[in-house]
């Protein structure tokens, strides 16, 4: 990693469910919570030196409660989520210690991410603004209007974007601050001008979005 830069994590955990049916971060997936197994290799990771937990507001009680529970030489720390994604991962940067100057954005249903790919991006920021996760595309990929394809896009310059997804803070901050809607971080600061490269990330991180995700999560776990 920067020898001289600390690096904190934010877990985007303020989401409602809609498309799932209920809470997933809070789900039982085997014995513990979903939002537990995500936060596990965050702990582990030797270059974040501390982490905040964003989730609804009505969760934060129960959460830091919950959190209490995990011993960590490392401080965790619970806040309420915003309106939009950026607005709750904004809240969760600005609960970051001052003197943390690396953020990694992580979404709290991708359970199976490792303190390698966490430090990888973290080391990606040395030589850029940011630094993403994300795999590159094995399917010929279609551009689509209704149901016509209007093109198709050479796969070879085509990355599917994972989390963690991190940033210098600073640049990270004035991004998120920006009034545009987009689905992730990198997208934000792409528009504010900065600089993001990828690090190959893995099939195993995958995002739990639906039912027969959770089951495919479940099986992992188990395996």
């Amino acid at each position: 990693m920067s020898s001289t830069l600390k690096a904190g994590a934010v877990i985007a955990a303020a989401g409602m469910g809609n498309r799932f049916g209920e809470k997933k971060q809070f789900k039982l997936l085997g014995r513990r919570p979903l939002l537990f197994h995500t936060l596990t290799p965050f702990l582990q990771c030797r270059d974040i030196v501390e982490i905040v937990v964003v989730v609804p507001e009505e969760d934060i009680d129960n959460t830091s409660r919950e959190l209490a529970s995990f011993t960590s030489a490392k401080p965790v720390k619970t806040v309420a989520g915003g309106t939009r994604r950026q607005d709750s991962v904004l809240n969760g940067c600005h609960a970051l210690s001052n003197d943390v100057e690396i953020i990694a954005v992580h979404d709290a249903a991708r359970p199976f991410v490792t303190p390698e790919l966490i430090s990888k991006t973290i080391k990606g920021c040395d030589e850029a603004d940011g630094c993403i996760a994300a795999l590159p595309s094995k399917d010929t990929v279609k551009q689509v209007n209704g149901d016509q394809i209007q093109k198709t896009l050479d796969r070879n310059s085509i990355w599917l974007a994972q989390t963690p997804q991190t940033f210098h803070r600073d640049i990270l901050i004035n991004a998120l601050q920006q009034e545009i809607e987009v689905t992730d971080e990198a997208s934000l600061v792409e528009a504010a001008g900065g600089t993001v490269v990828v690090t190959e990330g893995f099939a195993g991180n995958f995002k739990i979005t639906t039912h027969e995700d959770w089951e495919l999560a479940d099986m992992m776990l188990h395996v």
